[in-house]
């Protein structure tokens, strides 16, 4: 299992997968400082 983030812990980067192709590399694709992710697993 992971550790969790403590605060001012830096997020680590993570290359996901989208559903319509292609990926997304969190934090370096987030325009913003501020951000919420939210992980939703879907279909069982």
């Amino acid at each position: 299992m992971a550790e969790k983030l403590d605060l001012l812990d830096t997020f680590p980067e993570l290359t996901l997968s989208l559903v319509g192709g292609g990926t997304l590399t969190l934090p370096d694709q987030i325009d913003t400082p501020y951000a919420i992710v939210l992980f939703y697993r879907g279909h069982w």
